[in-house]
C-alpha cells in the first residue's frame, strides 16, 4: 500500500511539474525566471527598423520593471552593480519597441529605436559613439578579427 500511495505522489508531482513546464512554454503568464541565473537575464537589443544587434546586457526584476514603466531600456550594469538607463549621460537613449521573450523565459530580445547616434562605449575613426557593439567579426580562416565594412 505504501509503494502505491509513493508511486501516485510522484505521477501527480510529475504531472504538476509538466504542468508547469506546459504553462512557461505555451502559455501567456509571464514569468521571466530570474532565479535559474542568480538573478539576472541576459537581454539582445536590437534595432527595430534595421533587425541589428546593437548589443548584449543583463537585466535583474528592478530594470525589467523600469523599462516596461518608462519604455527606455534600463539594465543592470555588472561592473557598477547598479541600475543604467541606456542614455542617461550619453543622450543616446534606447526606446523599447516590442520585448521578446524565449521559450524557457530566461532571455529576452528589446528590439528598440536608437534615439543618438550609437550604444557602444568605444570610438569610430570619426570619434563618435559606434552604433553598435559588434563591430567586428571574426575571419574563420585565420581566426583574427577585421572590423565589418562601414563600422571601423
Amino acid at each position: 500500500m505504501l509503494d502505491k500511495s509513493l508511486h501516485n505522489d510522484k505521477v501527480t508531482q510529475k504531472k504538476k511539474l509538466n504542468s508547469s513546464i506546459i504553462e512557461l512554454e505555451e502559455g501567456t503568464s509571464l514569468n521571466l525566471q530570474f532565479e535559474k541565473r542568480g538573478g539576472l537575464l541576459p537581454v539582445a537589443v536590437q534595432e527595430t527598423s534595421t533587425g541589428q544587434l546593437l548589443m548584449i546586457a543583463s537585466i535583474n526584476e528592478e530594470a525589467f520593471a523600469k523599462t516596461l514603466r518608462t519604455r527606455k531600456a534600463t539594465f543592470w550594469s555588472t561592473s557598477r552593480n547598479q541600475l543604467w538607463t541606456k542614455g542617461e549621460t550619453s543622450g543616446d537613449i534606447l526606446q523599447v519597441d516590442n520585448i521578446l521573450i524565449d521559450c524557457d523565459q530566461d532571455a529576452l530580445v528589446y528590439q528598440v529605436t536608437l534615439l543618438g547616434s550609437g550604444v557602444c562605449h568605444t570610438y569610430d575613426q570619426q570619434s563618435k559613439h559606434r552604433k553598435a557593439c559588434f563591430y567586428r567579426e571574426l575571419n574563420l580562416e585565420s581566426s583574427k578579427l577585421q572590423f565589418i565594412k562601414g563600422m571601423e
